[in-house]
């Protein structure tokens, strides 16, 4: 069994389903999934937990999230992207760079956004982006976002080359969107990449091609090991009859000082990883997701 991260650099034209299938099929492993999505048009990190690491794809740190993108300025479509159909088109206005970043500086911080109706949020259990193929929509409340950093890289007469660092829940295309309306005019995604998921290292990305040819020499990609995904978490290492008390679901009383409901990373005192466990009462660990073991231990 394959166990890990594979960080793929997700090629344009595919969704992200489709590529963590395509990763899955080339390895050879029964399970495969993959962390947070990007659209077809999009290209970037996309990171695909396999084999035991599928086990803690839900308890990711939902991080920071950094992207490069192109806004094509002077005319909006249906998704907010270069795929939709044009809606809406308006003359672009002189723009110089100092007038660029005065107009960015706004969505900088903890600000409000509207999500689009092509998204995966679900009203009434349809998803969104159902609604708005048959032509519906919907009202939707602004949800809370943070970015902590948006820049300006480079620019033409019709469109913005910018870069964002921003947290859950952002939607790129719509800020793309805010942004050509401040500046006076309309606008929709032409281009978008993601460089960075934290907590993963950016160097540690690999093409669908470089992993072919790498197969096709007899060796293996070098994965990140299932923990790195819950790096964050307290860490509480234990003794082997620890260990195994807690493999066989039993909860264990152990000098922890965090809240009831805390998540913990579970290590052993030889160095392995074991999974997750949670405070179930003051100074009481219970087991919440394990992995499986190679040995004994």
């Amino acid at each position: 069994m394959t166990d890990g991260l594979l960080l793929l650099d997700k090629p344009e034209g595919l969704s992200s389903t489709q590529a963590t299938q395509r990763v899955r099929r080339l390895l050879r492993v029964d399970k495969a999934g993959h962390v947070g999505s990007l659209d077809p048009l999009a290209t970037g990190m996309l990171p695909i937990c396999l084999g035991e690491a599928t086990k803690l794809a839900g308890e990711v740190l939902e991080g920071g999230k950094v992207y490069e993108f192109r806004i094509a300025l002077g005319s909006a479509t249906r998704t907010g992207d270069r795929e939709g159909e044009v809606c809406e088109t308006l003359d672009v206005p002189a723009l110089d760079a100092a007038k660029v970043e005065r107009a960015l500086q706004p969505f900088v911080g903890e600000t409000l956004q509207v999500p689009p109706m092509y998204s995966a949020l679900k009203r009434d259990g349809r998803p969104l982006y159902s609604i708005a193929r048959e032509g519906g929509t919907v009202e939707r409340a602004p949800r809370p976002i943070h970015i902590s950093r948006l820049e300006l890289r480079d620019r033409g007469a019709d469109w913005l080359d910018c870069e964002v660092a921003c947290g859950k829940g952002t939607y790129v295309r719509v800020l793309a969107e805010d942004i050509a309306r401040a500046l006076g005019t309309c606008g929709h995604v032409a281009r978008l990449r993601r460089t960075r998921v934290e907590p993963f290292p950016e160097d540690a990305m690999i093409s669908l091609a470089a992993l072919e040819a790498l197969l096709a020499s007899g060796a293996q990609p070098a994965l990140l090991g299932p923990e790195i995904t819950v790096g964050h978490l307290p860490e509480v290492l234990l003794s082997p009859g620890e260990a195994r008390a807690l493999v066989q679901g039993r909860e264990l009383r152990l000098p922890v000082a965090a809240a009831p409901g805390t998540l913990l990373r579970l290590r052993m005192q030889e160095g392995g990883f074991l999974g997750l466990g949670r405070v179930a009462a003051p100074g009481v660990v219970a087991p919440k997701r394990l992995v499986a073991q190679k040995s004994s231990e």
